[in-house]
C-alpha cells in the first residue's frame, strides 16, 4: 500500500518534523526521544484527520511504532 505510506510518512513528518525522511518508518517510541504522550496524542489527530478515521484512544498504548500505526490503519481503512 504504497499511498498509505506515503500518507503516514507525511503524518510522522508533521509530527516529529526533525526525524529525518529515511527514518520515518523505523519510527518508534523508543528511537524517537520527542515521542511524549503529547507527541502521541497530537500524532492520533493528525492521522485521524488524514485518514477520516476515529481511533479509539484505549488502542493507544499499543500505537508505539510506525509499523503498529499502520498495521492498524490497514485495519481500519480496508
Amino acid at each position: 500500500m504504497p499511498e498509505l505510506d506515503d500518507r503516514l510518512a507525511r503524518c510522522f513528518a508533521s509530527v516529529f518534523p526533525a526525524l529525518p525522511p529515511d527514518q520515518i518508518q523505523a519510527a518508534s517510541v523508543q528511537s524517537v526521544p520527542v515521542w511524549d504522550s503529547l507527541a502521541a496524542v497530537t500524532l492520533i489527530a493528525v492521522l485521524e484527520e488524514e485518514f477520516n478515521t476515529q481511533i479509539d484512544l484505549m488502542e493507544m498504548p499499543e500505537l508505539t511504532s510506525y509499523s503498529a500505526v499502520r498495521d492498524y490503519l490497514q485495519r481500519q481503512i480496508k
